[in-house]
């Protein structure tokens, strides 16, 4: 009796399937930023300075005088300190699951609170008046946020309905502190705060740029980032982990005052004129506005600094655009809505994957190579 013995031998190679997909790599980078949350609106902004710098030639060119940048782009730089300034603790009070209506109030009070201090004292041209008058200023703005963290941590106040509050009686308190009139000073100091230049750069600018650091830090670097989304995405499941929702939401809505009574005193430093009625009117609006096209939900859990930044320039450059563009001021909130709606679709997550579902889906084709290598190893 003979035994054969088989030699096992090895399969030959797989020829490359034809009609394989390229390698991803490529691909998936480009996939990754045009998925990505600020991709959109980023566009809006490009299309927008494009669109700007071809109706006014020389709308991009930044020139330097006596050692300062002047040009429309550093104006419209100057213009969103303002609105950072807000968007950033708006940012943070929503990523928590509340909102801040009293803003622009707040506004309102720190700036007036600043001016009348200043005309007081009766030497509003020195540094050490003016830097009193800012502290002061801040301190009263501080001590708003923190009321209203206290309505809403303590006291169990729906952020809308406590914030509302101040909304609406904040204007009367700083009609109250100017006695009913424009209070107008003079102080070069205060005024260079919002006016003036740091190594060459509009210290508005300057000032945003260093409280975003700050703020990013704060947040990026610490728990501190970590612990508000939390709470935001669920408060109460926070809670029994372990962390202060309550202490912390408290100091994001002071956080959020005190950056509002730095807006205000920015955004009226230049003119010295506190108008209880005009400042900071409806400047809450463009604080929500900027945080939602950065990328923020309304319903709280993750937020996004970098977004706030592209949200302040996109509402900046959108203000410069009525201007440069000739719109008519009776149309010009449409024209706003219209170019914000856009933005906010094409970012939309959910139109994304219903256009990516209808999309065909083409099918990799089996080669003669790799049909008989299957076949082969279904008849094995």
């Amino acid at each position: 009796m003979s035994t054969t013995t088989t030699t096992p031998t090895t399969p030959p190679a797989t020829p490359p399937v034809s009609g394989s997909p390229a390698p991803r790599g490529a691909q998936g980078v480009l996939r990754r930023i045009t998925h990505h949350h600020l991709f959109w609106p980023v566009v809006a902004l490009v299309v927008m300075l494009l669109a700007c710098g071809l109706r006014s030639p020389g709308f991009l060119d930044v020139t330097i005088m006596d050692g300062h940048l002047f040009g429309q782009i550093i104006d419209i730089m100057r213009a969103s300190a303002t609105p950072l300034l807000l968007g950033i603790g708006m940012c943070l009070v929503i990523a928590t699951g509340g909102i801040d209506l009293s803003v622009g109030a707040v506004m309102a009070i720190s700036l007036a609170v600043s001016l009348t201090y200043i005309d007081a004292s009766g030497t509003g041209g020195t540094l050490s008046t003016a830097l009193a008058a800012v502290a002061i200023g801040l301190l009263v703005a501080a001590v708003i946020g923190a009321f209203n963290g206290f309505l809403v941590t303590v006291l169990g106040i729906q952020p809308f309905i406590a914030t509302m509050i101040l909304m609406v009686a904040g204007r009367g308190i700083a009609m109250l502190i100017t006695k009913g009139q424009i209070t107008t000073t003079t102080s070069p100091p205060f005024k260079s705060i919002g006016s003036g230049f740091i190594l060459g750069i509009p210290t508005p600018v300057v000032i945003a740029a260093v409280v975003f650091a700050l703020v990013a830090l704060l947040v990026r670097r610490t728990a501190l980032g970590m612990l508000v989304e939390s709470i935001g995405i669920n408060r109460e499941a926070s809670r029994l982990a372990g962390v202060q929702s309550r202490n912390i939401t408290w100091f994001v809505y002071l956080l959020c005052g005190l950056l509002a009574g730095l807006a205000g005193i920015v955004y009226g430093a230049p003119t010295m004129a506190a108008d209880a009625n005009n400042i900071g009117l409806m400047k809450e609006l463009d604080a929500i506005m900027v945080v939602v096209l950065g990328g923020t939900k309304l319903d709280g859990g993750k937020f996004s600094l970098a977004g706030v930044v592209v949200g302040a320039l996109l509402l900046s450059t959108l203000e410069r655009a009525v201007v440069i563009f000739h719109i008519s001021s009776q149309i010009t909130p449409l024209f706003k809505a219209l170019v914000l709606i856009v933005v906010c679709i094409a970012a939309s997550e959910r139109l994304r994957s219903l256009l990516a579902s209808r999309l065909p889906r083409k099918r990799p084709t089996l080669g003669a190579g790799t049909a008989a290598t299957s076949a082969k190893g279904a008849a094995a």
